[in-house]
């Protein structure tokens, strides 16, 4: 098919040049018809795409590129093509009669957001057959499983594109067989095969490992190929390849105690969950969705009582120890985030820390009041800003902090590294510090080793590490403390 031309072809000329790495990794994945840009969140992925978009446009034939990316970072892309091009990107959204003309425009670029192609598969196909199109999917872990209708709907369009590239700075969110969808959508299987089940089986982080040198050997061998599978399309740097100078990251655990009164909750929500466990006979780990729901009550009780119990009236262990790391903060005229799982310790906290002028962002907003907050934190009026990561984790450049503090911490990899990270990246100036607020003898010890282990097998995974600097510092034992933890074990 032949490209199709138009009366008045906007510039395909960057305003903006490229970092020396961003250049060579444009240049490495250019004339690729499938690629994957693995870069580490804050090095300028989007920078890379948008380079090979107006790429794509000038040389490769193709009419119209189509940028897949979160709702909540649909802004964030127009606002990129309009600091880096003269292209006026459309945009799909959830009206079906203003998607008419977006289809039957001119745009050579369209962003949408992921659920678009749930009502408009079809519409897209169709479109493919009177276009040469080009994808780029942003965070593309957003089709780890292969199960989720966004995922099966990529895989059966993925034939319709001409040229596909995906981008996340954490393509292992969690497991290592969270690659196996994002890779499957590029290269029907070709390089990590067709069969999810049969990948998953081999490259599981689960409790066994702890148990058996056997099984840890025969998992440390197949995720060390993955990324070996791979490379031949798919680029990867980290802030630790030296391909830019960044400020240090230092991390800081901080360890509380339990209050009295959260203490005696706490010990009576982990009997009623032991004795569950015990019944039942369970090996379990985050995959486990019924014992998962079980042990967020332990989170909760942990993270704020309150949160369980509306009577609850003290302050809790790691409030106490939160205030005393914000105190310090606010001393040297600096800001930080705060960031919980919970939408109701958003609010409590944003209201108690009205003294420091804060702003706040989760689920329960609209995009817009999102991206309000965000703007009124470039001020130097508004200190502290409260955050779930779920909400603000990915596509944010949050510099003007330069500390960010855990309050508590889900199951998930990708919400703990995608959210410090917001801090850390291009334009930086000062050392950035991340917290984490640990209650000793509760559940967050193994929340702690849980997202170690699989940072490690992730780094593994992607070619971070060698696999004898992975045997160095692995530590399986995430999956036998969580019993001492719900005493089970004595």
């Amino acid at each position: 098919m032949n490209k199709i031309r138009l009366k008045k072809e906007p510039s395909l000329i960057a305003k903006l040049n490229s970092f020396p790495y961003q250049q060579e990794a444009f240049n490495a994945i250019k004339d690729l018809k499938y690629s994957a840009i693995f870069h580490e969140q804050g090095l300028g992925k989007t920078k890379i795409a948008i380079d090979l978009i107006l790429y794509w446009l000038k040389n490769k034939d193709i009419d119209t590129v189509l940028v897949f990316t979160k709702k909540q970072l649909v802004q964030n892309w127009i606002n990129e093509f309009k600091i880096h091009t003269d292209i006026k990107p459309s945009i799909l959204t959830n009206n079906k009669r203003d998607n008419f003309f977006v289809f039957n425009g001119t745009s050579r670029v369209i962003v949408a957001n992921f659920e678009i192609v749930l009502s408009e598969k079809e519409r897209i196909f169709l479109f493919s057959k009177a276009r040469n199109l080009a994808i780029i999917i942003d965070e593309s872990t957003k089709l780890k499983n292969p199960e989720s209708a966004i995922a099966k709907n990529f895989h059966s369009l993925s034939d319709s594109f001409k040229i596909k590239t995906i981008m996340t700075g954490t393509p292992i969110a969690n497991r290592p067989y969270d690659i196996w969808s994002q890779i499957f959508f590029l290269d029907r299987g070709d390089s990590l095969g067709v069969n999810f089940s049969a990948f998953k089986s081999k490259t599981d982080l689960e409790n066994e490992l702890g148990k058996s040198s056997c099984k840890r050997k025969y998992f440390e061998d197949n995720v060390s190929l993955i990324f070996d599978k791979i490379k031949k399309f798919s680029i990867r740097e980290t802030k630790n390849s030296h391909i830019i100078t960044l400020p240090d990251k230092k991390y800081i655990n901080i360890n509380a105690k339990f209050e009295q009164t959260q203490k005696k909750l706490y010990d009576k929500v982990k009997q009623n969950i032991a004795i569950l466990i015990q019944k039942n006979d369970k090996v379990f780990l985050d995959n486990y969705n019924s014992i998962l729901k079980k042990l967020l009550r332990l989170v909760q009780v942990a993270s704020n009582p309150i949160l369980i119990d509306e009577m609850y009236g003290c302050m809790s262990g790691k409030e106490q120890e939160l205030i005393k790391i914000v105190d310090v903060i606010m001393e040297k005229n600096e800001k930080c985030i705060i960031w919980t799982s919970f939408i109701e310790n958003v609010e409590y906290f944003f209201k108690k820390y009205s003294k420091y002028n804060p702003v706040k962002i989760h689920g329960g907003m609209k995009i817009y009041d999102r991206n309000k907050s965000v703007d009124k934190f470039k001020n130097d009026e508004y200190r502290i800003l409260f955050a779930t990561p779920q909400s603000s984790k990915e596509g944010l450049t949050l510099t003007m902090a330069n500390h960010v503090i855990f309050y508590d911490r889900s199951f998930s990899l990708d919400d703990y590294l995608q959210a410090q990270d917001r801090i850390h990246r291009i334009s930086q100036k000062k050392t950035c510090y991340v917290y984490n607020i640990i209650l000793q003898d509760s559940i967050d010890i193994w929340i702690d080793l849980l997202l170690k282990a699989k940072q490690n097998a992730a780094s593994l995974a992607q070619g971070d590490i060698s696999k004898n600097e992975y045997q160095r510092i692995s530590d399986y034992t995430f999956a036998t403390i969580i019993k001492k933890i719900l005493s089970l074990e004595h």
